[in-house]
């Protein structure tokens, strides 16, 4: 995205809200000289990380040190809550259906900092994360306005663990379709399309984790920028956090169900053929010794002799088949079964 892109300013209180949308260069300028005031609270949304210099002008002018300004533009490799002077900073991964074909998942970086009367979030990729909590702020809708700047953050880091369910739902109805089709037909695909969806469980959980450690940490957090009246909101979070990633497992074994159910589909398909295999060689073993024993070049051989011989023997060996083949359809040997529908 260009340096052009808008960031998004929220201020509000319980009985106003403002929205202004400006170039990253503005509120770099502007947010603490004209944007905050004890009486709102103020939420800035970037949508690209395009501009560093502005963003890092911004974080400078509302005194955030140097290791916080290198959190947003680098990788986080550990989740972690860092308390400063006045602010608390970290980094959480988002993830949404991927609509493009190479990625499993589409993934975010997101940094935040919240301080008194304010909460900035940045996004490094241009993605629609909280819609919900605009519309909330907007309509007025819950009490999200009457709250301060912590119970927003609650809301926004809700927000990111509904796109986790959002991601666990897509994957729910494509293992039904698996599901579906593994009791019709066991195509070579099937085992492909399981993998894939159980690789992106696995992605989900590097995800998920990381915000499962951070909500416990804002949980156990003593900032007085969180507040101990909001501690039972930020405890519902850890719940969503856990209840994700125990969800993940749950679908992982799932997965790993239908692998081995595959597997065994194609185990017992591979019976059925070796099984039919079998008949017909225990049908042609008899059949076969008799023509050998009488396609010796013996001279003498008392039943080369009979006029009707070669009837007798053809009529022995049908009779025998027959008898043998009457003998496994008897017994339900030859009869087919599909392994995959259940009986």
């Amino acid at each position: 995205m260009s340096q052009n892109s808008e960031c998004q300013l929220y201020k509000y209180n319980s009985s106003f809200f403002l929205l202004k949308k400006e170039k990253a260069a503005y509120f770099a300028q502007n947010f603490l000289l004209n944007e905050l005031d004890d009486d709102h609270v103020a939420w800035l949304n970037f949508h690209s990380l395009a501009d560093m210099p502005s963003i890092e002008t911004l974080c400078l002018n509302l005194q955030i040190d140097k290791i916080g300004i290198e959190n947003i533009f680098s990788e986080s490799r550990r989740p972690k809550v860092e308390e400063n002077n006045g602010y608390i900073f970290f980094n959480v991964i988002s993830a949404l259906p991927s609509q493009n074909s190479k990625d499993l998942l589409h993934k975010d970086q997101l940094t935040f900092f919240i301080a008194k009367n304010y909460l900035i979030s940045l996004q490094s990729l241009d993605g629609n994360h909280f819609e919900d909590v605009r519309n909330r702020i907007e309509k007025d809708r819950g009490k999200i306005r009457s709250k301060k700047s912590d119970f927003l953050l609650f809301r926004s880091l809700e927000a990111i663990v509904d796109n986790y369910f959002e991601v666990l739902d897509n994957i729910s109805e494509a293992m039904e379709i698996i599901h579906e089709k593994l009791h019709k037909s066991i195509d070579k695909s099937l085992l492909l399309k399981i993998e894939l969806e159980r690789r992106k469980l696995i992605e989900l959980k590097k995800i998920a984790s990381p915000m499962l450690d951070i909500s416990i940490q804002l949980l156990g957090s003593e900032s007085t920028l969180i507040d101990k009246s909001n501690h039972v909101y930020f405890n519902s979070l850890h719940h969503s956090c856990s209840h994700v990633v125990t969800e993940i497992e749950s679908q992982k074994q799932i997965l790993d169900g239908m692998a081995n159910f595959y597997y065994a589909a194609q185990g017992q398909r591979m019976n059925e053929i070796m099984k039919v295999l079998t008949i017909v060689s225990s049908i042609f073993i008899p059949l076969t010794f008799i023509a050998g024993v009488y396609g010796m070049n013996f001279k003498y051989m008392p039943e080369l002799a009979y006029k009707n011989g070669y009837y007798i023997v053809i009529g022995i060996m049908f009779l025998i088949g027959a008898s043998l083949f009457a003998f496994f359809v008897s017994r339900g040997w030859l009869k087919k079964r599909d392994y995959t529908k259940q009986e």
